[in-house]
């Protein structure tokens, strides 16, 4: 069984910022790509940063410079750096992980459950 445990939302000032984690844990062979997608009311889950298990980044242009993706693969654990955060930034934010199981599965791909961030303005 594995498990994506998120931490660090919260409410914060415009203008702030927030540290997201996410731990992975379970019956982990290897994990491939990790990132953070986000998700406000009425509207789709969008990428907001990934990471390879290279350490290659990618982020939504929209979110350049703002955001800093890093991970620690003895720890299986991804980090959202966020600075200069905006209202419109606050969303439930969720980690994703693909993930082999075993050295014979493909990779798969997991979900933590989300955490809430929201900026006052």
């Amino acid at each position: 069984q594995v498990q994506l445990v998120e931490s660090g939302g919260g409410l914060v000032q415009a203008g702030g910022s927030l540290r997201l984690s996410c731990a992975a844990s379970g019956t982990i062979f290897s994990i491939n790509d990790m990132g953070w997608y986000r998700q406000t009311p009425g509207k789709q889950r969008e990428l907001v940063a990934v990471i390879t298990s290279g350490g290659n980044t990618n982020y939504a242009d929209s979110l350049k410079g703002r955001l800093t993706i890093s991970r620690d693969n003895a720890k299986n654990t991804v980090y959202l750096q966020m600075n200069s955060l905006k209202p419109e930034d606050t969303a439930v934010y969720y980690c994703h992980a693909g993930i082999r199981v075993r050295i014979s599965a493909g990779n798969v791909p997991y979900w933590g459950q989300g955490t809430q961030v929201t900026v006052s303005s």
